[in-house]
C-alpha cells in the first residue's frame, strides 16, 4: 500500500524481489531508486533522478518468489536471475502513489511498455488488489486493510489518468484487450466507471471482436454489465464473426451445466432484457436466445425469455425450430411439464428441419409412442378457438396475464394460459 509506513531493503528481499547488490555504481543507483520509490521518498527520488534516465529500466535480482508474494509473481520469473522493470511501472505496480506522481510530474511516460507490450495503466489493472469475498465484522482489521489497499489502487489510477494515460490503448499481442478487456478479464470491477468518465470507448472490439459487455455476459458478471451499461454500452452490439449478442452469450453460459448447477445468470438477463436487448436476435445460423435456451432445457431461462415476448415459432437457417431444438436431447424430452408448456405455444407444430429430420431426442426406441403422438399433434390443423388462445398468448405473453385477466371472464383466462390437455396426452 502507498501510505502505510516506510520499509528498508532487507524487507523489500523478504517480499520476493531484491535490487542489485552495490557492485558498481550503477547497480547502486539502481539500488537506491528503487528503495527511493518503494518508501515513496519523493525528495530521493528527484535527486537520483538528475543521474538515472526516467524511462530507463532498473535491474533486480529475482529470488525465489514466495506464494505470498503474489504481486512479484506477475512479473518476476524464478527461472531467471535478473529482471528489468521500468520505475514508472514499479510504482503503479505496488500502488506507490506520492512516487507515481512524482515520476510523471518529472516526465515519467506512462505509455512506454514492458516486453509483453503492457502500458503502465495495463499493469495496474493486472496488480489490481482482489478484495476478500469472506465475510468479516464491520470494522475489522482486515476489511480496513482492504479498504486501504482498493483506496491506494483508485487514487493511483486517478492520477495516471490526470497525467494523460491512454485508456484506450490495447495491449500489443494476439488478444489486442483495451483497459476496459482487462478489467472485465481480471474482474476489477471499481475500474470500469473511472476509465470511462476518462474516455475509455465503452464499445470498442478486441481481437475476437467482442466488447467489454460481451465478455461480462459471457461470465455473467452483474455488477460489471450494469456498469458498462451505465456507460453507455450497446446491448444489441453483435460479434461480427457469429452474430451473437450479449444476450445470446448470458443465456448459453446461464443454460450451461455450470450455471443450471449454480441457478446463475437469471438476473443478468433479465438486465440486458430490461434495458433493450432484442429477444428475438438471430445469429448468423438464424439461431436466438429460446434456441439456446430450449436446446439446454433450463426451464427458468426459457420461461424468462417467454415472458420477455420470445418466438417459440422463429427458425434458424435449417428450418429449426425452438422446440425441435429442446428435443434433440432425451433428458428434456423426459421433462413432460416442460416439454407441454413449449408445445402449448408452438404453432404451426414444426418438429423436423429443412430436410425433413426429426429431432435425436424423439428417435431414441423409449419415446416411441409419444413421437407418433407430436406427429400426429403436428399434422392435426387446431380449431380456430386453439388459434385465437396461441395468438394471445404470443402477443401478451407471461408479461401481461394480469392485464389478460381483466379483460377476459376467469374461465376463459385460464384455458388461453392453460395446457392440461397437452400435458395428459404427453403421458
Amino acid at each position: 500500500m502507498g501510505n502505510v509506513g516506510k520499509r528498508n531493503s532487507r524487507e523489500l528481499a523478504a517480499n520476493g524481489a531484491r535490487p542489485l547488490e552495490e557492485g558498481s555504481s550503477g547497480a547502486g543507483l539502481h539500488t537506491q531508486l528503487y528503495e527511493a520509490i518503494m518508501r515513496e521518498d519523493c525528495s530521493a527520488i528527484r535527486a537520483l533522478l538528475q543521474s538515472h534516465p526516467i524511462n530507463q529500466p532498473l535491474t533486480i535480482l529475482a529470488s525465489s518468489t514466495s506464494s505470498g508474494a503474489t504481486h512479484n509473481a506477475l512479473w518476476l520469473s524464478p527461472l531467471k536471475q535478473m529482471q528489468s522493470v521500468v520505475p514508472i511501472h514499479l510504482a503503479a505496480e505496488y500502488r506507490k502513489a506520492q512516487s507515481l506522481h512524482c515520476l510523471l510530474e518529472h516526465g515519467a511516460d506512462p505509455e512506454v511498455r514492458d516486453s509483453r507490450g503492457l502500458t503502465t495503466l495495463h499493469l495496474m489493472l493486472l496488480h489490481w488488489p482482489i478484495t476478500s469475498t469472506e465475510r468479516t465484522k464491520p470494522g475489522n482489521r482486515i476489511q480496513r486493510l482492504l479498504a486501504d489497499i482498493q483506496k491506494d489502487a483508485v487514487t493511483c489510477l486517478r492520477i495516471l489518468c490526470e497525467h494523460g494515460a491512454q485508456v484506450n490503448a490495447q495491449v500489443d499481442d494476439g488478444h489486442k484487450y483495451s483497459s476496459l478487456h482487462l478489467a472485465i478479464r481480471y474482474g476489477t470491477y471499481p475500474v470500469l466507471s473511472i476509465l470511462a468518465q476518462n474516455g475509455a470507448q465503452v464499445n470498442v472490439i478486441n481481437e475476437s471482436s467482442m466488447t467489454p459487455l460481451h465478455m461480462a455476459a459471457g461470465i455473467l458478471n452483474e455488477e460489471m454489465m450494469e456498469t458498462l451499461i451505465a456507460c453507455g454500452a450497446n446491448v444489441n452490439c453483435t460479434v461480427p464473426s457469429t452474430g451473437n449478442t450479449a444476450l445470446q452469450l448470458a443465456v448459453c453460459t446461464a443454460s450451461s451445466k455450470a450455471g443450471r448447477v449454480l441457478a446463475a445468470g437469471l438476473s443478468c438477463i433479465r438486465l440486458l432484457l430490461s434495458h433493450g436487448a432484442k429477444v428475438n436476435a438471430q445469429d448468423h445460423n438464424g439461431q436466438t436466445a429460446i434456441h439456446e435456451a430450449c436446446f439446454a432445457g433450463r426451464e427458468a431461462v426459457i420461461s424468462l425469455l417467454l415472458e420477455f415476448e420470445a418466438k417459440v415459432n422463429i427458425l434458424t437457417r435449417n428450418g429449426e425450430s425452438p422446440i425441435h431444438m429442446y428435443l434433440q436431447r432425451s433428458c428434456n424430452v423426459r421433462d413432460k411439464a416442460l416439454l407441454a408448456k413449449l408445445l402449448y405455444r408452438s404453432y404451426p407444430l414444426r418438429l423436423t428441419n429443412n430436410q425433413g429430420i426429426l429431432p435425436a431426442g424423439i428417435t431414441l426406441p423409449e419415446f416411441h409412442s409419444l413421437r407418433e403422438s407430436l406427429i400426429k399433434l403436428s399434422q392435426k390443423p387446431l380449431s380456430l378457438e386453439d388459434i385465437c388462445k396461441r395468438n394471445i398468448r404470443n402477443i401478451y405473453g407471461e408479461r401481461h396475464k394480469q392485464y389478460v385477466g381483466q379483460l377476459l371472464p376467469g374461465k376463459m383466462c385460464s384455458s388461453v394460459y392453460g395446457h392440461d390437455d397437452l400435458a395428459r396426452l404427453l403421458k
